[in-house]
């Protein structure tokens, strides 16, 4: 008689690395013999997971409490059910460490961002011990990318390049709490994506805290622009996206190597946090306004149809009106397709937790509002400006929460804005695109967040090209029953970490 496999649940909070090392800790467990909870049928499915595991964000004030309310819930199933156990991983849990089994009763592990290779073990010590665990490493002794892998996607995948951060932003926790950056072989990374292709993948995410300073530890300033044209020589690759940039870092030739390089999309994330000089000094931002528009014209001169966001903070400690008003003047001047904004909030242990001449809450609100008032209106004007245009869009899984109702299908144009777009409505079962295929359609009306593509039903353009995106993504689905998410199957890691050996790159492979 077969055993009932013990189940897991990932849950994620925060950016996209943790959202990839959210897919090690679930290629982790399924190794361990656990099996994804969501992957089985309704009927069999417990009330919860055997194993829980968050991983965490620090970044924001409301994190906590979005942890531990969560956490409050479990607890009666915990009641309930002793053998459920719950684990806490990722920048919150790096910081907090055991605070947050006295916080949180009812946690049995809580592991670091160092160390998420340690999770199989820890519940099973855990249980052996009949105490909570708590494993916090200072550095990082595996390279995360060594580790198995459950991906969330069949045609889409993120790739590291570097973990940790350099820079000393007085509002950023993360540097603390990831480490010095370091950096991983290009060959490495290269190989990865390869195989990535090799499974089916269409789209590769190269991440890091601030990708562009990849090659800071073998003495490379060049080497990003380089590695965005190597995987310009990988067949099969269609589109190549990064995150996350720094202004201060960013040079002249990735901007080249973005142009030039087909297969690298024309979108580009660039953090601004504050357009005024001032509160870029009181940050430790590593350059000003004027630096910041100078790349933003540059990027545009040759990318001329980029479409360009920003993270930008509102209230930092000691901004005035006019700090604010020079905000203002560089949003207005860099015509963000988009903007992800957020009102300062205190994390403990930065520099900017102790600072003097705090903003009132509803000052900053009232400069929030303004802010938002303001993107919305040039994120409008920039998808107004799309209306007419053709482009092709990677068909995608969970984009739009609207589709059934309005029965659009939805994805992400080359320039990654979200376009919701209809079909024939006589276009046959056989013929319809599925997630992972490219559709090329018409623009016919752009709104603040996304862009609507009906031209299939006025007559206009609408063309499909089955790939080996979305063949992969099928495939899986005929593993799949009703209620059933199916994900790929466990890659192994590729280790290494630390500088690389010297090595010669040829010159085809990075464009030298």
């Amino acid at each position: 008689m077969t055993a009932t496999p013990k189940t897991y649940d990932v849950r994620t909070h925060g950016c996209q690395m943790n959202v990839h090392d959210s897919e090690r800790l679930a290629g982790l467990l399924e190794t361990a013999g656990y099996v994804d909870l969501a992957s089985l049928p309704t009927d069999d499915r417990g009330e919860v997971a055997d194993v829980v595991v968050f991983n965490t964000c620090a970044v924001r004030e409301n994190a906590d409490n979005k942890l531990y309310g969560n956490l409050g819930q479990l607890r009666q199933l915990k009641q309930r059910n002793p053998d459920l156990q719950i684990a806490v991983g990722g920048c919150m849990a790096q910081k907090d460490r055991a605070t947050i089994v006295d916080r949180g009763p009812g946690v049995d592990v809580v592991f670091g961002t160092h160390n998420i290779g340690s999770l199989p073990a820890l519940p099973d010590r855990a249980r052996h011990n009949e105490e909570a665990q708590v494993e916090i490493l200072e550095s990082l002794e595996t390279f995360p990318s060594a580790l198995p892998t459950r991906r969330d996607s069949a045609y889409s995948g993120w790739t590291s390049i570097s973990v940790g951060c350099n820079n000393t932003c007085t509002f950023c926790i993360v540097p603390a709490l990831r480490g010095k950056e370091k950096d991983r072989r290009p060959g490495e990374i290269l190989a990865e994506v390869e195989a990535l292709v090799a499974r089916g993948v269409l789209e590769v995410t190269l991440l890091g805290q601030n990708v562009n300073s990849y090659g800071v530890e073998f003495g490379d300033k060049l080497a990003f622009g380089k590695l965005l044209r190597a995987c310009g020589a990988i067949e099969g690759l269609e589109r190549v996206r990064f995150t996350t940039p720094h202004p201060a870092a960013f040079t002249d030739d990735v901007i080249e190597a973005m142009a030039q390089t087909p297969n690298v999309m024309p979108s580009l994330h660039m953090p601004l946090q504050s357009g005024s000089d001032k509160v870029l000094k009181d940050m430790r931002r590593s350059y000003r306004s004027a630096k910041f528009l100078g790349i933003i014209d540059r990027v545009r001169e040759q990318i001329p149809d980029a479409a360009i966001t920003t993270d930008i903070i509102v209230g930092f400690p000691g901004e005035t009106e006019e700090d604010f008003a020079e905000t203002l003047r560089v949003v207005r001047e860099s015509r963000f397709s988009s903007a992800f904004t957020f009102q300062y909030s205190i994390r403990p242990g930065t520099p900017a937790a102790t600072m003097a001449d705090r903003v009132p809450k509803e000052v900053v609100q009232e400069r929030y509002e303004r802010l938002i008032a303001l993107q919305e209106e040039i994120s409008r004007a920039g998808n107004r400006e799309q209306e007419g245009r053709e482009l092709e869009v990677l068909v995608a899984v969970g984009e739009g929460r609207k589709d059934r109702a309005t029965a659009r299908l939805s994805g992400r144009a080359p320039d990654n804005r979200l376009v919701h777009f209809a079909q024939p409505e006589d276009l046959p079962e056989s013929q319809r695109p599925r997630p992972g295929d490219m559709v090329t359609v018409g623009v016919t009306y752009g709104a603040p967040h996304h862009l609507v593509a009906d031209s299939a039903l006025e007559g206009g353009a609408f063309a499909v090209r089955r790939d080996e995106g979305g063949d992969a993504r099928a495939a899986l689905q005929d593993q799949g029953g009703d209620g059933v998410v199916v994900k790929p199957s466990v890659s192994l890691g590729m280790p290494r970490i630390g500088a690389p050996d010297p090595v010669e790159v040829s010159a085809p492979a990075c464009g030298a």
